[in-house]
C-alpha cells in the first residue's frame, strides 16, 4: 500500500512571508504523494477590517456571513492558495491548487445549530477520493483552500484542520496515510509558555486526563479531537509539531505522536 502525506499548515506560518517560504521548500522535497491543506484567518480579518467588514468570532470560529464569505474565499481560495501553488513550482514540486467545488472535491452542508447561525460555514458529507487518486498518480501534489460547496451553487467557509482529517480518513481504505499537523509550536505542550515541554506520545487516555486537569491549551483542543477522530477511523499515523521542522515530523523524531490504544 501506497503511502500518502497529508500535510495541514497554520495560520501563523502562513502570514509570515519567510517561515512559509522556507516551510513550502521543505514540502516540495517530501518525497512520495502528499496534499497540503492551508488556512490564512488572519490575512482574511487584515482584509475584512481594510472594507469595513465586521468579523463575528464564537468559540475561536469565524461566523460567515455573505460578506465575509466572499472575503475568506478571495484570501483562501485566491491570494493565499494560488502563491502557494506558484511557490511550490518554482521549487520543482508540480502542483495544483483546489477548493472543495473544483471537481467536486469536498461536498458539505451549511451547519445547523441550536442556537448559533454561523452562517456560510460548511460540515463536511464526502470527500471525492477517486479525483485524489487521480491527481496523485500523475504526481501532482495537491493544495487545497478551506472552501467547499453544498452542490447547490452555495460555497462555505469549512475549517482546515477538519477538511485534513476527513481527507485523511478518506484516503484511509486506499493508502497508508500519515496526517500531519504543521504550525508554528513544537508540539502539545504540557506548558503553553514552555516551548520545550513538548508531550512526546499522547493517547486518549491521556488526552482525556489532560483535558479534565485543564493542562492543554484550549486552541489545541478542536485540533487534537479532530486528530484522534482520524485515528479511530484508519489514519495510520497523526502527528502535530512545528513546521520548521517537516522532515523531522513526518520522521516521527519530532513533535507529539498521537496513539490509538
Amino acid at each position: 500500500m501506497e503511502t500518502v502525506n497529508v500535510i495541514k499548515i497554520g495560520g501563523n506560518i502562513i502570514d509570515d512571508d519567510v517561515k512559509l517560504a522556507s516551510f513550502l521548500q521543505s514540502f516540495a522535497n517530501v518525497p512520495g504523494k502528499k496534499i497540503l491543506i492551508h488556512g490564512g484567518g488572519k490575512l482574511a480579518t487584515r482584509l475584512a477590517d481594510k472594507m469595513g467588514v465586521q468579523q463575528q468570532m464564537v468559540d475561536g470560529r469565524r461566523i460567515t456571513d455573505a460578506e465575509t464569505l466572499k472575503i475568506v474565499t478571495m484570501v483562501y481560495a485566491g491570494a493565499i492558495n494560488k502563491n502557494m501553488v506558484a511557490q511550490l513550482q518554482m521549487n520543482g514540486c508540480n502542483a495544483i491548487g483546489l477548493t472543495g467545488a473544483d471537481g467536486n472535491l469536498i461536498l458539505a452542508h451549511k451547519r445547523q445549530h441550536a442556537t448559533i447561525d454561523y452562517g456560510y460555514v460548511g460540515d463536511i458529507d464526502q470527500v471525492n477520493t477517486a479525483l485524489l487518486h487521480s491527481l496523485l498518480g500523475q504526481n501532482l501534489a495537491v493544495v487545497a483552500a478551506p472552501i467547499t460547496h453544498d452542490k447547490k451553487g452555495t460555497l462555505l467557509n469549512t475549517n482546515a484542520d477538519t477538511i485534513a482529517q476527513e481527507i485523511a480518513t478518506a484516503l484511509s481504505a486506499h493508502y497508508h496515510v500519515s496526517l500531519i499537523y504543521s504550525f508554528e509550536k513544537n508540539g502539545v505542550l504540557l506548558d503553553v509558555n514552555d516551548e520545550n515541554s513538548v508531550i512526546p506520545k499522547l493517547t486518549p487516555v491521556y488526552y482525556a486526563e489532560l483535558k479534565a486537569a485543564e493542562r492543554i491549551f484550549a486552541g489545541m483542543l478542536p485540533k487534537l479531537d479532530n486528530a484522534f477522530a482520524a485515528l479511530q477511523k484508519g489514519v495510520g499515523k497523526v502527528i502535530i509539531g512545528k513546521a520548521e521542522t517537516l522532515h523531522q515530523l513526518i520522521s516521527g523524531e519530532a513533535g507529539t505522536t498521537l496513539l490509538y490504544e
